[in-house]
């Protein structure tokens, strides 16, 4: 019997994604994230010693990545499906780079898009991208587990899992990129209170999108209660509250024959147990 591989439950509304960035972006962004990322990218980008002349950016949100067009002229847009489609528009090894910017957090199906992503690169070919991840929003997600657990006698989902650094590492292999590279950048930024983090959170397009959100007006009390726990338990010495943020950077190549290799096991021309009795005796 051949088994069926399982779609992944869904956890993100992205037609709804869709429509808080295209909303966000007619208001007037909250870029300072996204402004960082692209200065990043920049500089990876100029440490790999070779051009690129075909790329794509995957859903990289507004014009976050507008200043690497003068390196990458041929680079193609793919912007959100208005529908939530993961579903990449790509032909096999069509791209020898792909990049993205603040927008796989969001994926319902990390796995299958990295395949995707995997199939469009041309031999030796890059992903690089940089996802938020980690403890991000720890204290945002403290705050209202708290409130809503003392005001409402129950938690319903505010903000969106994260995945960590080890889980993006192993999804990358598993997808077939060689060389991969993880590596996270913390960020913490400060506010006056906690509904002035969530109204950049609403200018960023990232408030809550989970399937699973809460569908009814919260409750005023829960709100104010809410930005008490979190002034108490995140607040410096000046009464600004802290927020983190984890950027995740990913990095992984399509194999090439001209890449580096690890040697096969049992190849080791001298075993550890030799050394370790030579270091001994010196």
């Amino acid at each position: 019997m051949v088994e069926t591989p399982q779609t992944p439950p869904a956890l993100f509304d992205r037609a709804l994604l869709h429509a808080r960035q295209r909303r966000a972006q007619a208001q007037g962004e909250v870029t300072f994230l996204l402004d960082r990322v692209a200065e990043d990218m920049s500089d990876r980008l100029a440490a790999v010693l070779r051009e690129f002349h075909a790329a794509a950016d995957l859903w990289t949100p507004g014009e976050g990545l507008a200043g690497l067009r003068a390196r990458l002229p041929a680079l193609q847009l793919t912007a959100l499906d208005p529908a939530g489609a993961e579903t990449l528009p790509f032909g096999p090894e069509s791209f020898d780079l792909v990049i993205s910017a603040l927008a796989l957090q969001f994926v319902n199906d990390l796995p299958g898009v990295l395949a995707q992503v995997r199939r469009a690169l041309k031999p030796d070919g890059l992903l690089l991208a940089a996802m938020i991840g980690g403890d991000s929003l720890t204290e945002l997600r403290q705050a209202f587990a708290a409130a809503e657990a003392e005001c409402e006698g129950g938690v319903s989902p505010r903000v969106a899992p994260f995945a960590d650094l080890r889980d993006i590492g192993a999804l990358l292999q598993r997808a077939g990129f060689a060389l991969p590279v993880t590596d996270v950048d913390r960020v913490v930024v400060r506010y006056s209170n906690a509904f002035a983090l969530m109204q950049d959170l609403r200018r960023m397009g990232a408030a809550n999108v989970m399937i699973e959100r809460r569908r009814t007006p919260s409750r005023r009390a829960t709100m104010l209660r809410m930005a008490e726990i979190y002034a108490e338990r995140f607040a410096d010495a000046d009464g600004r509250i802290r927020a983190t943020f984890d950027i995740i950077w990913l990095s992984g190549w399509a194999p090439h024959a001209s890449q580096q290799q690890p040697l096969k096991p049992g190849s080791a021309k001298a075993s550890l147990a030799e050394a370790v009795k030579k270091a001994g005796k010196e």
